[in-house]
Order: structure tokens, then sequence, then C-alpha cells
């Protein structure tokens, strides 16, 4: 067992120690590469598997105090019933608002995004029909007066798009396939010279400087579309701005064309305001992504000082001001692929007004009134769920007070605090459970108090019966020729039942035995009483049936009309060898002859008279039907007083004992010695009875005579109740 102790104890500490084996054996691994410049390849090995015990120790120790945690968490029913109402009320709930806004906010996303493209690629369609239509003119002109047609096209087209610029970039290249599919006119008109001064550009040209050629990368088919370009912020500043021009290069129809028209189409922020007038979408930055370079595919720096799009529309704050869309762009010089953020800024309610005003007033309204309905069903949803938490709190804290009201009251009930009592403050099965606990706690409170009173009696029943035992014979009596053994088992602590041996003078000595009706302490009392005068009229009344006559006289008196006493009283005198006794409605007495009387069967005297304490006719009936006798006593005859415990002791079927049993009994040991017969008659007794309860007080006294001269001592015996069996 102390090895197992000593095992356990060791794992539990295995944990630190990897962390602080791990640690110092990194710190010398640090040690040792910081004065080498570079440790060796097994010391880098050493230096993961200490890493690997820090981490597996930490692991260990951070898992013990997630368990710590939740068993200090989880301990409380109260937390438990709000995080289980939390985990499936709460949560789900969340999850399903979350999951339907992240659905409107990937539709709005995906929306302005495509707004976003869709007029970026209008404005590239635009810059190149106005380049088309500028060269068409020029061809068809023959060439003449290229200046003022590009400043006509650019005056025209400034109204829509202020900041357009046009330049043409001479060219030489072979578009045979562009020209094959021409009139003959059209070749023809082609073929004409540009003065210098044709290409002259013509617009503000503010964002960069007009092309000077046309890339290679650009076919005879010509381009259009979002060109980016960069210039810094501040001078010196590494910071730089991006913008974007949608761009459009388009040649004369002709096999060999010698010109190009350029046409920059800005987008700034009147393109911008037009955007979110349209659309309700503001474009609000444009950055390239880092990913964005290939070869020298970055947007084209500017050679000045950059472009100010000017101040933008203010617009509302929140997650829908900042969408991110990215878009493809061209590089100029190289005319490689980057990719380009378009920073916009979504304005749900402009959104809405402006797909709504499509479908007039009529759809308007009901469009409006939809939305309002749905507004109303999420606040509904909202105030729901607010409720319901509100009253899943509410519940669980009337559920757990309860429950800690019990568990303090239990733990009061357990240090022996029976005066608590739990507060009763709702009318429900809780509210029945603290009554019930209450009750509990005042029946327990009363059983204690019954129990300490049982015991307070119990103590007091305990020292009458040492008083009530005390009063019956105690120590040896010697009588020459007499031998006497007595037994008193009562059924209570304290009994009615009475025996008493009264020497008289050197050779007479008093046989008394009693019964008064009842169990208990009154016949306790009454047996006490009987005690007294029975111990003071012996001396005064040498007849038994005087000394009855004068205790049926006084004890009369005393007793309650539902009580009786019944009563043997003897005489017995050695020197006569008689014995004189009378009997007051008490139990036979058995008699068994010696050996000399020739029979041994055994005899029941029963003289008559009544019991005593009965209050008719003053005693003179008692007195008239009180019959004493007188016996002759020889050697080896056996006489038993008993009262009706010992012939009415009943089995379980309600079978008495009887004295015909008790008196075969008799005849066929009274042989024996007394002590051993008593030993047999009690064994006999308790066979009959069995499992059946001790109703009755047990008494008896066992009287065998000597041989004349003999002296024997008088055994007597009181049976405690617990000895019954």
């Amino acid at each position: 067992m102390v090895r197992i102790r000593s095992w356990a104890a060791h794992l539990h500490a295995l944990p630190a120690r990897a962390i602080l084996g791990g640690l110092a054996i990194k710190l010398v691994v640090w040690l040792i590469e910081l004065a080498a410049g570079r440790a060796p390849a097994f010391l880098e090995v050493v230096d993961t598997m200490a890493g690997l015990a820090v981490a597996g120790g930490l692991a260990y120790y951070l898992f013990k105090l997630i368990a710590l945690a939740q068993r200090r968490l989880l301990w409380k029913v109260r937390r438990k019933l709000i995080l289980s109402y939390i985990f499936m009320g709460f949560v789900p709930a969340l999850l399903i608002i979350a999951f339907f806004l992240l659905c409107g906010f990937l539709l709005l996303y995906n929306f302005s995004s495509y707004l976003v493209q869709s007029r970026l690629r209008t404005l590239s369609d635009q810059s190149r029909f106005l380049a088309q239509s500028t060269a068409f003119e020029i061809q068809r002109g023959g060439g003449q007066d290229v200046a003022a047609i590009l400043t006509r096209r650019q005056a025209h087209a400034s109204g829509q798009f202020p900041d357009l610029s046009i330049t043409l970039v001479a060219v030489d290249r072979a578009c045979p396939e562009v020209g094959s599919v021409k009139s003959e006119v059209s070749r023809e008109s082609a073929n004409f010279r540009l003065q210098p001064s044709d290409f002259r550009p013509v617009g503000p040209w503010r964002h960069l400087a007009a092309p000077q050629t046309v890339p290679p990368w650009i076919g005879c088919a010509g381009f259009s579309g979002i060109v980016a370009y960069s210039h810094r912020k501040d001078a010196g500043a590494g910071d730089q701005d991006t913008h974007l021009i949608a761009r459009a290069v388009v040649f004369p129809d002709s096999p060999r064309p010698a010109y190009a028209v350029v046409v920059d189409l800005l987008v700034n922020d009147s393109v911008k305001q037009q955007l979110r007038r349209e659309t309700g979408v503001e474009m609000r930055s444009v950055n390239a992504a880092p990913n964005a370079r290939a070869g020298d595919a970055r947007p084209l720096t500017g050679p000045d000082g950059g472009h100010d799009d000017g101040p933008s529309a203010p617009t509302a704050g929140g997650i829908l001001s900042s969408l991110p869309s990215p878009m493809e762009y061209r590089d100029w010089t190289t005319g490689a692929s980057g990719t380009l953020t378009v920073t916009t800024a979504l304005s749900v309610a402009e959104l809405y007004d402006r797909i709504s005003a499509a479908e007039g007033n009529v759809g308007r309204a009901l469009g409006q009134g939809l939305l309002l309905v749905l507004f109303a069903i999420g606040a509904l949803f909202l105030i729901i769920q607010f409720v319901a938490l509100i009253a899943g709190l509410t519940l669980a804290k009337s559920i757990t007070g309860s429950v800690h009201e019990l568990f303090a009251g239990t733990e009061r009930v357990r240090r022996g605090d029976f005066t608590h009592k739990i507060a009763v403050k709702s009318e429900d099965q809780l509210g029945e459970l603290a009554g019930s606990f209450n009750s509990m706690t005042d029946s327990i409170e009363e059983l204690l108090l019954q129990a300490a009173e049982k015991k307070r009696l119990e103590e007091e029943l305990r020292i009458a019966h040492e008083i009530q035992m005390s009063l019956l014979p105690q120590g040896p009596l010697t009588m020459s020729g007499l031998s006497v053994t007595a037994l008193c088992v009562p059924a209570r602590e304290v009994g009615g039942d009475y025996y008493d041996f009264l020497p008289l003078d050197d050779h007479r000595v008093g046989v008394l035995i009693a019964d008064v009706s009842g169990k208990g302490t009154s016949a306790a009392l009454y047996m006490a009483e009987l005690k007294g005068l029975v111990l003071s009229l012996s001396e005064m009344h040498s007849s038994p049936r005087s000394l009855l006559i004068a205790v049926n006289r006084i004890i009369a008196q005393h007793l309650d009309a539902r009580s009786f006493i019944t009563m043997t009283y003897a005489v017995i005198d050695l020197h006569a060898r008689t014995m004189t006794y009378a009997r007051a409605g008490h139990t036979p007495l058995i008699y068994a002859p010696g050996p000399g009387a020739g029979s041994r069967r055994v005899r029941i005297l029963a003289p008559d008279g009544l019991v005593l304490g009965l209050k008719i006719d003053n005693g003179e009936m008692f007195e008239k039907l009180l019959v004493e006798q007188t016996i002759e006593l020889r050697t080896g005859d056996f006489y038993l007083f008993f009262t009706d415990g010992i012939s009415e002791a009943m089995n379980v079927h309600d079978d008495c004992f009887g004295e015909a049993r008790l008196g075969q009994l008799v005849e066929a040991h009274a042989h024996l010695p007394s002590d051993e017969l008593r030993e047999r008659m009690l064994r006999e007794i308790a066979a009959f009875v069995g499992e059946a309860p001790q109703h009755d007080d047990m008494t008896m006294i066992l009287l065998k005579v000597d041989g004349e001269g003999d002296s024997l001592p008088m055994d007597t015996e009181i049976a405690e109740i617990t000895e019954a069996r």
C-alpha cells in the first residue's frame, strides 16, 4: 500500500519535473548557442525534446485546471441550469441570427461588388465607344482638322465626364485581318498622313502623362479596361494612393494603321457620386493587393503630385461601410494582370430605395410595407428572446434558490440544528417540498424531545426497578429443615408481583406471594404499599387468615375500584412440622408429597378465598369466604407457590401453559434440587412460549422440606426482564 502511494505521488509530480527540467535544458542550450554561436545538431534535438517535455507538462496542468474549473463552475445547480439554458435556448437563437445576418451580409457584399464592377465595365465600354467614334470621324474626314475633331469630341463629352482626356498615338503595325473586313473606301480613306500637331493631347491629362506609344501587348482589336495608377500622398513618403481610369485604345479600320486613339475616363469623385446616386454604393478607396506584382505589373506611377478626387459624400458607419471588393486590372506597360481591392460603402436604405423605385409607387409602397413587417417580426423575435432569457434566468434562480435553501437546511440539520426553517416563497412543488422539510424538522425535533423524555422515563423506571427489586428478599435465609428457591421476572421494568419471607421467630417463617392486578408503575406502588402492611401486620397476627383480613381492611381503602390483589400467605412452623396458609384469590399451591407419603402424585391446594381490595360490604364477604388450612410437613415434601404469569404464559397461538402442565412438570422432577427444578421449569416455559412476548410478571417460590435437623440456606433469585427466557 505504501509503495502504491509513493508511485502515485511520483506520477503526480512528474509533469512539474518535466516542465522544470525542460526549461533548464533549454536554458543550457541557449547559453551554449550564445557562447559558441551555433549549437551542434544533437543539441537541437535535445532542445526539441525539452520543448516537448515542457509542452506536455503544461498540457497536463492545463487539463487539470480545466477539470478544476469545470467542477467549481458546475457544482451549483443554478450554474448548470443557466448554462444549459444558454446552450439550448440562447446560443441557437444567436446562431440563427448570426446565420441570417451573414447571409444578408454576403448578399449585400456580392451585390455591391457586382454593382461596382458593372459600373466600371460600363465606363470601359463608354471609353471604347468614344475612342471608336473619334477614330471613325478622323478616318471619315480624311485626316483633316484632327485637332479640331479631338477638341470637339472632348468638349462634347466633358459635360458627362469632366476629366475626359483624348490623344492620338503614332503606330506602325500591320493589321490585315482588320482591313480585310472593311470596304475599299475605308482602306483608301485611311491612307493619309497626319501632322505632328495632330498628336497633341486634348483634355486635362492631370492624372497621368499622355501615352506616346501603344504597348506591344495590345493587339489590332484594341483595348478597353481598367488601368490603375498611383502617386505618393506626401513628398518623400513611402505611402502611395491608388486610383483607377477606364482606358480605351482603338485603331482605325486600315490594314496598316498609322495612329491609335487613346481615351481616358478618370474614375473621380463625380463618377463615384453618380455611382452612388444610381446604385446606393459608394467607392471609398482603392488598394493594390500584395501579390499584384507580375514582372513590373504595379499600377502606373504618375509623374506629378497626383490627383485629388475631392471630398466624398458621408456614409453611415458599420460593417457595410468597408466592403472589400477584389477586381482585376491591367498594367499599361507590360499588360500583366493584377488584383485591386476596391473598398465600397453600401447604404441599404438607398439601395432598397433605388430597387423599389423601379417598381412604381404601388410596388414601392408594397415593398416598404413588407419591409416594415420584416423589421417588426425581427424586433418581436429579439424581444421574445430577451424575455425568454430573463424568464429562464428568473426560473433558474427560483428553482436553484429553493434547492440552495434545502441544501443549507440539510447542512443545519446535519450539524444538529433542527430549529432552522426554510422560507416558503412559492406555492408550487418546490414550496411544498420546503414545507415538507419544515414539517420533517419539526417531527425530528419532536421525536428528539420524545426520545429525551423516553430516556428520562427509562432512567426513572430503571431506578424504580432497582428500588422494587430491593424490596424483595436479599441474601440467604438459613432455616433448619427447609430449602427455598425463588424467582421473579417482571414483564416490564417494574411489575406488580411480590414475594417475601418473614422470619417470625427462631422456628417460624412466613412465606408470602402476591400479584397486584395490572402491570407497570401503579402495580409497583401498590406492591410497595402491600409490603409495608405485611411487614407491620405480620408481627401482630400469627394466623394467616387474620393477617389477610387485616390487610384487606386497610388496603381496600387505598386501591382504586379497578384494582385488586391476589395473595397467598403461609406460616411454616418447623418445630411443629406444620404449614398453615390462606389463599386470597391467588393461584393454587402445587404440592408434591415426599417419598414417605407413598403416592408421588401432585395435588392442587386451593382453599377458598376472595381477592384483596374489593370495596364491598366492608370486608364481611371476604372474611366469610376466606379459609385457612394447616398441613403436616414431611421430609421431601415440595411446595410450589406461583403467580398466574407462570400458568398463563402463552405462545403465538394464544395457548396457555396451564396448571395441569405445570403440575406434571413438578410431578416428574420433584426429586431434583430446587434450583435445578427451577431452571428446568424456566426452559420448559420458554420452549412452550417460543417467540411470543411475555405478557405478565412471572414469580414462583419453590419450597422443599428437608430432614429434621438439617440447616440449608434459602436461595432467592430476582431475575431481570432480560432473563425472561
